[in-house]
């Protein structure tokens, strides 16, 4: 089995105080996900730039009163987190080592819904010795995508086994304009986060080979779901994610590819942006952002869709053709965003479990356990984030040993 490197066995969770620090007020933050914390926890504090903003967050979600209100202020929060308390950040990927840091002093727990980067990865290691829980990729991607996939690979292994002379995998995610406008997309998150993102390279598997795409866009095809035609593009690294995903070994991977999923025409709607991005001036960058958050702004009557396909197909040693995807398809309405949903929901959900001591301390990835992934994906099946299931067993020549 492909895994990670262990280390020592992580020490008891320090007990949850039941008072939550919700850090930040952007888009990715909805009325699902910090309601069920109004629910579950003894004190819930929001911080934002200014009580102002955090107040007028929570009147836009129509959640007034539910929770305290702060302004994240120099030293502020330093100043009333407490041992056992949980930091959920909703900043910048950026901020969250200076919080875990925070944590870490105080022995309080941490959870964001970004992806792991390696400084976060090193003081999480060193949280587990001393009971602190880090919660991490616990959104929608990461999070939701994570969830499906650990499913699939476990209904493959239960219909074709260890051994799999040819293994295909797909995972792409997007926040998409729930009726497509000329540009082929709605901002879910800052511009300019959006841009940086198409300067990091992508590593994946496609047709036996590793291949790497320096412009990622570059690499953009078509991909129909359900008769709907969309693009994808592969994000990131995803060679990592056949370890943390557990893959046997004695699985052939020809296909393993996570990225990102746009409306059909998107790749010729963004050909101006890529030729600013293919620069890499930060400052060209960094105004071409300001500029589409000024031309494509967010308004109250957007409504927003989230399209997530995450699909496994394997050709197992014995002959058996194992074929499953889950598709999850959702648009937001005039109180919810479906992106902010979509995030919110899994990583307040995420928090509840460290409220209840239900996760070990140390790094926590989403869910990665059966029994884990069974629980998160029932509660947001029952809280309306429901995926569609499709699953195909047949029989087809025998696959090389």
């Amino acid at each position: 089995m492909r895994d990670e490197t262990t280390s020592a066995p992580p020490a008891p969770p320090i007990p949850a105080s039941g008072t939550v620090h919700w850090v930040g007020t952007g888009l990715s933050t909805g009325a699902a996900g910090l309601g069920l914390l109004f629910d579950w926890a003894e004190r819930v504090l929001l911080w934002g730039r200014s009580t102002e903003r955090a107040a007028g967050l929570l009147a836009r979600l129509e959640l007034t009163g539910r929770a305290g209100v702060r302004a994240l202020e120099d030293g502020a929060l330093a100043a009333e987190v407490r041992a056992g308390d949980v930091v959920v950040s909703m900043l910048p990927a950026t901020e969250h080592a200076g919080l875990l840091r925070l944590c870490a002093e105080r022995g309080a727990h941490f959870a964001c819904s970004s992806y792991v980067a390696e400084p976060l990865a090193e003081l999480a290691a060193d949280a587990a010795s001393t009971g602190v829980v880090v919660l991490t990729e616990a959104g929608l991607d990461p999070g939701l995508d994570h969830l499906l996939a650990h499913r699939l690979i476990q209904r493959a292994r239960e219909a074709v086994g260890d051994r799999a002379g040819s293994v295909r995998f797909t995972s792409f995610c997007g926040g998409l304009p729930a009726v497509p406008n000329d540009f082929r997309y709605r901002f879910s998150w800052a511009p300019y986060g959006v841009l940086a993102a198409l300067t990091s390279p992508s590593r994946y598997i496609d047709e036996d080979v590793e291949r790497t795409s320096v412009h990622p866009w570059e690499a953009t095809r078509p991909h129909r779901l359900d008769g709907e035609e969309f693009e994808v593009y592969p994000n990131r690294d995803s060679l990592p994610f056949i370890a943390q995903y557990r893959v046997p070994d004695g699985w052939h991977l020809t296909s393993f590819v996570r990225g990102t999923l746009r409306n059909a025409g998107w790749s010729t709607a963004w050909k101006p942006v890529f030729e600013t991005v293919r620069t890499g001036d930060e400052a060209r960058i960094r105004a071409l952002a300001q500029d589409l958050a000024e031309r494509y702004p967010t308004t109250d009557a957007d409504r927003d869709r989230v399209v997530l396909s995450v699909a496994l197909d394997v050709r197992g040693a014995d002959g058996t053709d194992w074929q499953g995807s889950y598709v999850l398809d959702l648009t937001g309405d005039g109180t919810h965003s479906a992106m902010a949903r979509c995030v919110s929901l899994p990583l307040a959900f995420g928090v509840t479990r460290i409220l209840d001591g239900g996760l070990p301390a140390g790094l926590n990835r989403a869910a990665e356990s059966p029994g884990e992934v069974d629980r998160w994906l029932r509660f947001l099946d029952d809280n309306g984030v429901r995926s569609t299931f499709q699953e195909t067993v047949g029989t087809g020549p025998t696959a090389p040993a």
